[in-house]
Formats: C-alpha cells, sequence, structure tokens
C-alpha cells in the first residue's frame, strides 16, 4: 500500500444541511475509504460519501465499522464490529502476541512484500461517479439557469434540481434584499475533473456567495 497515493479528505466541511438533504434524498452520508483496481489502475481513496440508505454500510453507527469486499466468485461480502475502543483494541494486541508466541509468520498481504508489484496509481480528478452539490446561490433571475448551462457545457447530466426559499422566523425583519439560497444538484455519473471544471465556471460568473459544497455518491 503506498500511502501517499490515497486521495484523503476529512468531514469537517459536512453541515447540517448536508445531513437534511442526504436524509430527504434517500442517503446517509459516511466517512469511506475505498480501494479499487480498474483497467487504468489502482484508485484509493478516503472521504465523506452519500451512500443510500439500504445499504449495509448506511447502518454502520458509533464506533462500529464495516467492511465490504467485492470478490469474483463470491460478489459482495460485508463484516461489521468494533472499530474502537478498549476491549477492540486489546483483542487485536493479544491476538498479534498470541500468534508470534506460536510461531506464525505470514506475509500481511499473503505474499512478501518483494513479490509485490507496483501497481499504477489514478488521480482522484479521473474518479467517475455521480455526485451531490450545494451551492449558495445569490436569489437572482436566470442563476439556477446559468449553473445549469455551465453544467451543461460539460456534458453533465443532472438527476435532480432542489432550491429552497427559507421564510423570515416569526418576528425576525424581513431582509431589505434578497438573501442567497441554497440550491442542490444531484449529478449523474461524470469524472472528477469534469465536475471541478464545471464548478470553476459558476464560481467565475459570480452566482454563488460561497464555496460549493462537492460530495461524491456512491450508489453500489
Amino acid at each position: 500500500m503506498d500511502a501517499d497515493a490515497i486521495h484523503v479528505e476529512g468531514i469537517q466541511s459536512i453541515t447540517l444541511a448536508d445531513l437534511k438533504s442526504a436524509e430527504e434524498l434517500g442517503y446517509r452520508i459516511k466517512l469511506l475509504g475505498v480501494a479499487q483496481r480498474t483497467s487504468k489502475g489502482i484508485e484509493q481513496r478516503v472521504h465523506p460519501t452519500m451512500v443510500p440508505r439500504s445499504s449495509s454500510i448506511a447502518e454502520v453507527m458509533g464506533v462500529t465499522n464495516a467492511v465490504t469486499i467485492d470478490a469474483d466468485a463470491v460478489k459482495e461480502l460485508t463484516l461489521v464490529g468494533p472499530g474502537a475502543g478498549g476491549m477492540a483494541t486489546a483483542s487485536a494486541v493479544v491476538a498479534d502476541i498470541a500468534d508470534i508466541a506460536k510461531g506464525i509468520r505470514s506475509a500481511p498481504f499473503g505474499l512478501p512484500t518483494s513479490a509485490l508489484e507496483k501497481a499504477a496509481r489514478i488521480p482522484v480528478q479521473r474518479h467517475e461517479g455521480g455526485y451531490y452539490i450545494r451551492l449558495t446561490v445569490h436569489d437572482r433571475p436566470g442563476a439556477a439557469a446559468a449553473i445549469a448551462t455551465r453544467m451543461a457545457e460539460r456534458h453533465i447530466s443532472l438527476e435532480s434540481i432542489m432550491q429552497r426559499h427559507t421564510p423570515p422566523k416569526k418576528g425576525e425583519p424581513v431582509p431589505a434584499q434578497p438573501q442567497p439560497v441554497p440550491v442542490v444538484l444531484i449529478t449523474y455519473a461524470t469524472s472528477e475533473a469534469t465536475i471541478r471544471e464545471a464548478l470553476e465556471a459558476v464560481v467565475a460568473d459570480g452566482y454563488i456567495a460561497g464555496p460549493p459544497q462537492v460530495i461524491r455518491i456512491e450508489r453500489e
């Protein structure tokens, strides 16, 4: 495993608005680590991901971890169990000590390191899949249409667009100027590089009031 080849993103950018949108769309947001062999090389990434609520990964809560393996003969296998805490850590340490005491020696990846081949790495920009995009858009005529046009110019198909106007709470003054509104886009499969390119054009157009939020979607 090449640690430097792994694309890593944390959860600090996830907001309550993202969690609510995921719930409404039938997803949950989970921090996933994904390793996948493709015809172009090995793709390795760690980042927040929207997964269907019906998936086994979506049901994993608290300190419980899950590992899903897509094997040739048996297809998908999912292992679920404690991933943190004193007992889980102590159990793993004691198991290692027991193996050493028994003289058990095994290669961590099934083969000696000298027999492993160096795999081609794939930049995350070449990843393809669906995307959740949340934009804070200035409430001006034509803004949503301009954003959709930027997506269409790069052949990004949109599965859905959600736009909400939040009315002022009771007793709050009505703002003199229209306030930016959240707009959520769900795309069909496209590449990371294409999404980033389209969003750069949207930012340059001046229709949004803050940085875009992008979360990848794993539908399987």
